[in-house]
């Protein structure tokens, strides 16, 4: 009879155990195809659609990757709009397990929010606030791992003093219209200029910038200090 080797005793079974679990965390989940189709259909139909100081497309699925890559579950918009750029962050975060908070000020946006939410089926993994951001994120407890920032541009630095302490270490933190410096300025806009500036400076976060769309900056929190 043919000894088994230790190889055979301990590695097969091994995996054998590990395949199932690999395959209930894998993005291609049938249990997930029902809601992907659902956005991808809703998504697609909007496409070219969206205004009301909703990001492009290219932005959108920049959001979605950057979740998906770094497996984020707690995130943070600042500016909902009407839900663009919620749809592409809430459809990565059910499939990390995630949820995100995202705040509007403007009723009538934020009902076309909640609309565009339903339709495309990502509503349970949106808590969304009607409200002013500058007195909302003081008051959010955290922590998030995940923030993009797309509201008023002359408190972005703000912003992010507010929440660099609720940010875990890994976290990323991203803002919405970020150009690089030409003339002195960031177009019209100091207040981008003053947020990009300073989150450049500090040593414990590592930041790019991304132009393939509106201009995204992309800061990964390295460390408390």
């Amino acid at each position: 009879m043919k000894r088994r080797t230790l190889l055979e005793i301990w590695f097969v079974p091994l995996i054998l155990v590990l395949l199932p679990m690999l395959n209930l965390n894998s993005q291609e989940n049938p249990a997930n195809k029902g809601l992907d189709n659902r956005v991808r259909k809703f998504l697609d139909d909007r496409s070219g659609k969206w205004h009301d100081l909703n990001v492009p497309r290219s932005d959108g699925q920049l959001l979605y990757d950057l979740i998906l890559k770094n497996d984020y579950k707690r995130a943070l918009e600042i500016g909902t709009s009407t839900g663009h750029s919620g749809i592409w962050m809430a459809w990565a975060l059910s499939k990390t397990g995630g949820k995100l908070i995202t705040i509007e000020i403007d009723e009538e946006r934020y009902n076309a929010a909640l609309k565009n939410f339903r339709d495309a089926g990502v509503s349970d993994y949106i808590d969304a606030r009607l409200g002013d951001a500058h007195k909302i994120v003081k008051e959010l407890p955290g922590p998030f791992d995940f923030v993009f920032s797309d509201a008023d541009k002359e408190w972005y630095k703000n912003y992010f003093v507010d929440l660099d302490p609720k940010l875990r270490v890994g976290g990323c933190f991203t803002a919405h219209n970020i150009a690089e410096r030409s003339a002195g300025t960031y177009g019209s806009c100091n207040g981008q200029a003053i947020f990009f500036d300073y989150i450049k400076s500090l040593k414990n976060y590592e930041t790019t910038l991304n132009t393939s769309g509106a201009g995204l900056s992309i800061s990964y929190k390295r460390a408390e200090k």
